[in-house]
């Protein structure tokens, strides 16, 4: 009996000193709601850790699955048959879409507007996975701004990829004022920033029909790529569409 209690006591113990790791890195307060950055140990793989964002209390992005956000830039460089591109990228998140960028030889400067200083401070301090080959990386400079707004201004200079991950669609916007980019208006500005022969692509876990027909209003070449992976998390497929167009 008593050797039973302890075998009990030590399997409570070990319970305890194996019980996954769950981390809050940052929690703070931004003009769009509470800010969290994460970082977890995976119940259904023991011993993956992820980085996870959520924003207003809501699953914003995740180390886990990043196949779509490296695929914007992928994608696009490939439809992009030319050398030192110039490429700009909406929304850093945890540095996915960038790092893809800046990982072809055919990039020569990759510029990334973030609307939340926060998600930079996160960069600099090291607290994304990412974080190290990001900082170490002379072609790469990022900026605190609103992209949308950027966009739609008169443009300062002309860049060969401009890829856009922010929303979560072009249907469900962050930000209220973001929804007149994905109008065929917003695209005709937004073009005026495209160099020659240059792609615009645009991330989003929804495909949105009205959308693509604003790009196709606009420019003569529009591309749908959906973005396929198993999500062990919920056990089931999950699609992400991307969205290109160009002249």
């Amino acid at each position: 009996m008593f050797l039973s209690a302890c075998q009990d006591s030590r399997s409570r113990i070990g319970s305890l000193v194996d019980k996954p790791l769950f981390e809050i890195l940052a929690y703070v307060p931004t003009e769009l709601g509470p800010l969290c950055l994460r970082r977890r140990e995976l119940l259904c793989e023991p011993g993956t850790i992820i980085t996870e964002v959520t924003l207003n209390h809501e699953f914003l992005m995740s180390s886990y699955l990043t196949a779509s956000e490296r695929a914007l830039s992928e994608v696009a460089i490939q439809m992009h048959s030319g050398t030192g591109l110039d490429v700009l990228v909406g929304g850093l998140g945890l540095g996915y879409t960038a790092h893809a960028a800046l990982k072809s030889d055919q990039v020569a400067r990759c510029e990334v507007i973030e609307f939340l200083p926060q998600v930079i401070d996160w960069l600099k301090q090291g607290l994304v996975p990412l974080s190290d080959e990001l900082m170490a990386e002379s072609r790469l400079e990022v900026t605190r701004g609103d992209v949308y707004q950027h966009l739609l201004n008169p443009p300062s200079r002309k860049h060969d990829l401009i890829l856009i991950d922010v929303d979560h669609s072009p249907d469900e916007n962050l930000g209220t004022a973001n929804g007149q980019f994905y109008t065929a208006a917003g695209m005709q500005r937004a073009k005026l920033h495209l160099a020659e022969n240059g792609v615009l692509g645009v991330w989003s876990y929804a495909e949105s029909s009205p959308f693509a027909d604003a790009l196709r209003e606009v420019f003569c070449e529009v591309r749908l790529e959906p973005v396929t992976v198993f999500n062990n998390l919920v056990n089931e497929e999950q699609t992400d569409w991307l969205f290109f167009a160009r002249d």
